[in-house]
């Protein structure tokens, strides 16, 4: 059982969750996952972890309301409990892996759609804590969707803010704004890393390929499983089959098949979709557990 010991309304149906959790606190990274059941047999559901404290031994979720367990998940209050949490799954960002000489010349970029502002937000804090140049350009619909924008504010050098509606920031997409930081203000990255719905994911890697940035996309978003046996975040990458669950999240967004990645994330909505993906695909189909 781990215990909720705070609780916040980030934004209408996006709720964030402090739990403590402390072996997952203990060994997590930025970019990894966990996957959380709120009472035995309820939907196992695979998230980001969003940031951690390992001296509490805690670690912060956030949860948008999008089917009956999220629900669950978002109505639970500070001193209820959850019943599972399994992790840190996924492998941890490329961040980890930097020498220190890499630190001192890199200047990222992150680029955050919707929700995708909650893997993206310890990314940032590690490049806060390690002196790592980072910007930051937060997307969403309407400015009542923003969220984190403040905690990024403290580790980024620079937070944009990007609505398509333009109630808030810039007015249009994180691709036109990524367009306008670089081609406009002169700014140069040295990497960028793109989180959100696979739609924005696509584009903004077309982007920074026109502008020649090395990108890292996430593909948690087709994640259901989360340990490589359901088949659902198959990917095609440089024309290899990886899982984003064992083999990810994180992949070059440039050599991701997107439009394949969508179509399958459509039909493994239904039943008859999942059925005819595993009779096109065979033995390709799923990754087994990834332990063999």
């Amino acid at each position: 059982m781990f215990k909720i010991v705070d609780k916040k309304d980030l934004a209408d149906g996006i709720v964030l969750l402090d739990v403590e959790a402390p072996r997952v606190a203990k060994h997590c990274l930025p970019g990894q996952f966990v996957i959380v059941v709120e009472k035995d047999k309820s939907e196992r559901i695979p998230l980001t972890i969003c940031d951690y404290d390992r001296e509490k031994g805690t670690v912060t979720l956030v949860i948008q309301v999008v089917g009956k367990a999220s629900l669950e998940l978002s109505k639970l209050k500070k001193g209820d409990y959850i019943e599972h949490i399994v992790g840190p799954l996924g492998n941890a960002s490329e961040l980890v892996e930097m020498e220190p000489e890499e630190q001192e010349n890199a200047n990222i970029l992150f680029i955050a759609g919707g929700l995708g502002a909650a893997p993206v937000y310890p990314q940032v804090k590690y490049c806060g804590e390690h002196g790592i140049d980072c910007d930051v350009i937060i997307g969403a619909k309407n400015k009542d969707l923003l969220i984190l924008e403040d905690d990024m504010k403290k580790y980024a050098n620079n937070v944009y803010i990007s609505t398509d509606d333009g109630s808030a920031g810039f007015h249009g997409l994180v691709t036109d704004l990524t367009d306008d930081l670089v081609k406009n203000q002169g700014k140069e990255y040295t990497q960028a890393v793109a989180i959100g719905p696979m739609i924005m994911m696509k584009f903004a890697a077309q982007k920074t390929k026109e502008l020649d940035i090395p990108t890292i996309v996430s593909m948690n978003p087709i994640m259901v499983d989360g340990t490589g046996m359901c088949g659902a975040c198959r990917v095609i990458v440089d024309g290899d089959i990886k899982f984003a669950c064992v083999d990810g999240p994180e992949f070059d967004g440039h050599l991701i098949d997107f439009d394949n990645a969508m179509r399958r994330q459509t039909l493994y909505k239904t039943e008859e979709g999942r059925a005819m993906l595993k009779a096109q695909e065979g033995d390709t189909h799923s990754g087994n557990c990834g332990v063999c």
